[in-house]
């Protein structure tokens, strides 16, 4: 039996979720085989391309590869490669190295700038819709300011400082917030004041920010001029010069930097696919999302390729929300061809708007009556993206996105301002964590030794320890079978004094010191109840509690997975404090611990040859080898 083919083509939002629904709903039926098929080996997460472009991250951090994203996919082929058109009467995609023939094909190569026609756009300005776009950009940005820091003609000075951004959507308003939040850093470095940088919109409508609720977007725009931004509205581009453009009213700004973000259509590689258009060469679809015209012959439509009107005159929007939400109604309705089930039209659900105005301010919308601002916003905005991960299930790269956007970023450029994102020399933290590690080791040695003598191994595991018959763990339900018994009686108070000396450095300045709990929790109590219910596994898990402490202080000290380990010890503090076995004096075990999980054991520890070696290992085991170009024509 031959099997069906699914072609998607297209790795943008609409194309990655619409592939990872077909492999999860298909995963079980083994006559269906998927080929996902773009020009990159990896995915571009557009919606934060002006972070690159501003020089707050690297191109890596938006970079997400498709190998990765699809490793245990088994139903899903990578193919590298450009499509150039799609045969529909044989139903074949032909690429430039290949053909692959379909029972469906799902068509999501996105969009690209519209400039309108505008004479000198393409030849002097400057687009962001992908990633060559916003590295292009960023190096412009760089060398320009760099640039005018030596020009000594004054005029000529304040136009390469000028920086223009036409269009106030989304996309130019997330730029001008990159710009500002770059101003200051860039300046320094070039020896500029960052007065001597400006930065305008020029926007051709008479409002800025027309998807958001007027509300949110008056927020916005006080913001941008509190931070210096000139906004000119109701002023159409008409001309861009090479050192200056020109408005509709015949005013000229200098500038050696325009920023075009006014426009967006669809992918003209499209074109050549001889469909019916609609605005901006979208490509029209039924409620099916099925291409018109061609509905029996299984090619959908998503993203912002597709024109579909939801309400009359009212396609679905360009935006993250109506990609992922068009690909999956296209994989659902793929689906519902395979098994001869009823399709589902589609059905928009746009849950809100949101825009960042640099790392640390924004504004949005949620579900038409929510109103964020500021760091809210922002936080939100890292949720929803947190969010996008989860529902592609790459928890690699929902790490990533983590240690880029609050680790790694330079100049503070983070909604947490630079708390999260110091770099330190975790060579300090040494000391501490061999201290600590020899905190836990004579703790467990304690256990261990009991009233024997520390130099001679010959006295250890006896009276004292946690090695004998007697339960060390002061618990009620445990030390009530041993009453009666005068041996069980003696058992009983060693146990209370062992208890008491678990975490016992010496207590002799001061007073008697503090339990952090003198009882257990109730719920803990049936915690602890369930996990050792009498006398023989309580003896079990003291003797290994005692060996598995002595394990982990040499991992401590040693600097061996030290993330792990003192990771452990907090919840193992933690779990003596419900179990009213720890001191207040004692409860710096748990920042100190925390202090130790960043990274300490990279420094005279074992982790600075072990992590990047286990990283390697358990990559290529989950991923392979990882390659510039996948797939081919079979």
């Amino acid at each position: 039996m031959a099997k069906t083919k699914i072609v998607v083509v297209g790795a943008g939002y609409a194309g990655v979720f619409g592939t990872k629904f077909l492999s999860k709903k298909l995963k079980k039926n083994p006559d269906v085989e998927i080929t996902l098929i773009d020009r990159h080996s990896y995915q571009t997460m557009m919606t934060e391309l002006h972070e690159v472009a501003g020089g707050r991250v690297e191109p890596e951090a938006i970079q997400y590869d498709l190998q990765r994203l699809f490793c245990r996919r088994k139903n899903v082929n990578i193919v590298t490669d450009n499509v150039t058109n799609i045969d529909k009467e044989n139903k074949v995609v032909i690429t430039e190295n290949g053909e692959y023939p379909f029972d469906y094909v799902m068509l999501g190569m996105g969009g690209e700038p519209n400039d309108f026609g505008t004479p000198g756009v393409k030849e002097n300005g400057f687009t962001l819709w992908s990633m060559e776009d916003a590295i292009r950009l960023r190096e412009h940005i760089e060398n320009t300011v760099k640039a005018a820091s030596l020009e000594a003609d004054d005029a000529k000075r304040r136009a390469m400082l000028t920086f223009v951004v036409c269009g106030s959507g989304f996309t130019g308003i997330e730029m001008v917030g990159e710009l500002v939040d770059q101003k200051e850093h860039i300046a320094k470095k070039n020896k500029l004041s960052p007065d001597e940088i400006t930065i305008k919109v020029v926007e051709a409508a008479p409002t800025i920010l027309n998807m958001l609720d007027r509300y949110d977007a008056d927020i916005a725009e006080r913001y941008l001029v509190k931070k210096g931004v000139e906004i000119i509205k109701a002023s159409p581009i008409v001309e861009v010069g090479a050192e200056e453009i020109t408005l509709k009213s015949g005013e000229t700004i200098p500038t050696h930097t325009l920023i075009w973000t006014a426009g967006v259509q669809a992918n003209s590689d499209a074109k050549a696919f001889e469909m019916e258009s609609a605005r901006a060469n979208r490509l029209v679809a039924n409620e099916f999302l099925q291409a018109k015209g061609y509905e029996d012959k299984g090619i959908y439509v998503v993203g912002d390729l597709v024109y579909y009107e939801e309400t009359p005159n009212t396609p679905t929007p360009q935006i993250v929300q109506a990609a992922e939400g068009t690909g999956h109604y296209a994989a659902e309705n793929i689906i519902a061809e395979i098994n001869g089930t009823e399709k589902k039209p589609y059905k928009g659900n746009y849950q809100g708007f949101m825009v960042s105005i640099g790392a640390k301010y924004g504004v949005a919308c949620l579900f038409d009556k929510i109103h964020l601002s500021g760091a809210m916003s922002i936080i939100m905005k890292h949720i929803v993206n947190l969010k996008y991960f989860f529902d592609i299930r790459s928890g690699h790269y929902m790490f990533q996105y983590i240690m880029h956007e609050f680790f790694h970023v330079k100049d503070e450029r983070n909604v947490l301002r630079g708390h999260s994102s110091r770099n330190s020399n975790v060579l300090w933290s040494v000391p501490l964590r061999i201290f600590y590690g020899l905190t836990w080791l004579i703790e467990a040695m304690h256990k261990i030794v009991g009233n024997g003598e520390w130099l001679k191994p010959s006295t250890w595991f006896g009276e004292g320890s946690w090695f004998t018959n007697a339960v060390a763990f002061p618990f009620e339900w445990l030390q009530e079978a041993t009453t009666g018994a005068s041996a069980a009686g003696d058992g009983a108070e060693a146990t209370a004094e062992a208890a008491h000396q678990a975490f016992g450095l010496s207590y002799a300045y001061g007073n008697e010191p503090m339990m952090v709990f003198d009882h257990m929790p109730k719920w803990f109590e049936s915690v602890m109840k369930f996990m050792m219910p009498n006398q023989e596994v309580a003896l079990f898990f003291q003797k290994f509690m005692s060996i598995f402490e002595v394990l982990l202080a040499l991992a401590i000290i040693f600097g061996l997975f030290t993330w792990l380990a003192n990771g452990v010890t907090i919840a193992l503090v933690a779990t003596f404090c419900l179990s009213g076995m720890f001191y207040w004096v004692n409860i710096w075990f748990i920042p100190v611990a925390f202090a130790l999980m960043n990274g300490s054991g990279r420094a005279l520890g074992l982790d600075k040859w072990v992590q990047p070696w286990v990283q390697r290992k358990l990559s290529k085991w989950w991923y392979g080898d990882v390659k510039s170009r996948y797939g081919q024509a079979k």
